[in-house]
């Protein structure tokens, strides 16, 4: 998964699926969720990885840069605690392409406005 913070045309800040800087990846240890059968997209606090957009804001934070009014270009929708985080950084529009089941940060980004755009999947779009 990967995500992309712009602003005027400019590249701002980018994040990807991912453990905190320099521990193991879930792929080299094991993952806790799957472990303990918990299905995808539940139970995001027990996942040793960040998200794309979380790491994206963070690199935002970590090198000084405003994302402020910016878009962000992601993978998945976003999940409800991506969600809570690109609000309180004040994205304007986020643009995704894969569905994640999650009503409530589609509520929320709705509620504070955020524009949410879906691509159109590349296997429905019609030749040029």
């Amino acid at each position: 998964m990967g995500a992309l913070l712009v602003r005027d045309k400019r590249i701002l800040a980018t994040g990807y699926n991912g453990a905190p800087t320099g521990l193991p990846h879930c792929e080299e240890v094991g993952c806790r969720r799957e472990q303990l059968g918990i299905p995808s997209g539940q139970r995001p606090e027990l996942c040793r990885g960040l998200h794309a957009e979380q790491n994206a804001i963070v690199q935002a934070a970590l090198h000084g840069v405003s994302v402020r009014g910016a878009v962000l270009y992601c993978t998945n929708q976003p999940c409800v605690i991506c969600a809570k985080m690109l609000i309180n950084a004040a994205v304007k529009r986020i643009v995704y392409e894969v569905e994640y089941p999650d009503e409530l940060a589609v509520e929320m980004l709705t509620e504070a406005g955020v524009e949410l755009d879906r691509l159109e999947p590349e296997a429905a779009k019609e030749p040029a």
